[in-house]
């Protein structure tokens, strides 16, 4: 029954993320934003919505175990699993303004996030977990994010108007409202059904709520970025793929993680320090491989990337 309840979740989650993926892309589309602003914003955020409604849902019921292994468990998969593989099955471009801003913003919500963790330790506190003003403070580094990310769009509107695909996958305003709500009611029951089942397990197997996270979980709720990432590489639209991953990384991090720990404190599990020193590689090698000169992530670097994930899955798995 918990690996039933597990399975229907997760298909409701994927289900509920790409409703809501594409109903606000069609809204997006019609108002003539960019490819990559699009990736960065409304892709990125509708794909970390099952990550947001999964912790805070977890959070709410006070399995807060598996809130920190599925954040990091994500990006962890995001960077590794999904770029390495989107790599592999076409080379992907990066523009300069992702080197230069977007990938720098990423590295600073890591590095704040590796810091947060690290503070009780340094202080002496065995106990190392993410407080209310920690999260307090992800929420507001997310604002900064948003800012700077919604001046390009008015920017953008003030120029010529692009229309992105626009014949494609677009639908009316109410149908697009239609999806986007349809998505948003789906991740909820979801997120109640995936928690449900992935504590069962946990229970069952003796395994701790963290490394469900960190794998089962985070890997589940990392789907809709696996799909969205694929389809845009394999429709010649690498800067949605990119936009996609980076976004929701810096969702993941800022708005997922910082609003879970408003609402209640979330534990650094054994192992966690660890986790999070995989987490700033990966995110360190993706910085080198996009700044090259010439400016892509070819296969052999997905490769590596991909490689460095698996390896970590298998070490992980023998912690």
């Amino acid at each position: 029954m918990d690996l039933l309840l597990l399975l229907i979740g997760l298909a409701l989650l994927l289900g509920g993320g790409d409703a809501l993926v594409r109903g606000a892309g069609s809204l997006a589309r019609r108002l003539g934003i960019s490819p990559l602003v699009m990736g960065l914003t409304v892709v990125a955020f509708g794909t970390s919505a099952p990550e947001l409604a999964v912790n805070l849902t977890a959070a709410w019921r006070g399995s807060t175990g598996i809130c920190f292994g599925n954040v990091v468990g994500s990006n962890l998969a995001n960077i590794g699993l999904i770029v390495g593989l989107t790599a592999l099955l076409r080379p992907i471009d990066v523009q300069s303004i992702v080197v230069r801003r977007e990938l720098p913003m990423m590295l600073l919500a890591t590095a704040f996030v590796f810091v947060f963790a690290l503070g009780p330790l340094i202080d002496g506190d065995p106990s190392a977990r993410y407080q209310r003003g920690d999260g307090i403070l992800l929420l507001l580094l997310l604002g900064v994010f948003l800012y700077y990310t919604a001046r390009d769009v008015f920017r953008q509107r003030e120029g010529k108007r692009e229309k992105v695909g626009l014949a494609a996958g677009s639908w009316s305003v109410p149908v697009s409202l239609v999806l986007v709500t349809a998505g948003l009611v789906a991740l909820v029951i979801g997120a109640h059904f995936t928690v449900e089942g992935a504590m069962g397990i946990a229970r069952a197997l003796g395994v701790s709520e963290a490394v469900i996270g960190l794998t089962l979980i985070a890997i589940g709720t990392s789907l809709p970025e696996l799909a969205a990432s694929l389809a845009a590489v394999w429709r010649g639209h690498a800067e949605i793929a990119i936009g996609n991953v980076i976004g929701s990384n810096i969702f993941n991090l800022l708005l997922v993680l910082g609003a879970t720990a408003t609402l209640r404190p979330i534990p650094v599990p054994a192992g966690g320090i660890h986790d999070l020193g995989v987490l700033s590689l990966l995110s360190v090698l993706l910085w080198v491989v996009c700044a090259t000169q010439q400016r892509r992530i070819i296969r052999v670097e997905g490769a590596w990337l991909l490689a460095v994930y698996l390896g970590y899955l298998s070490g992980r798995a023998l912690l």
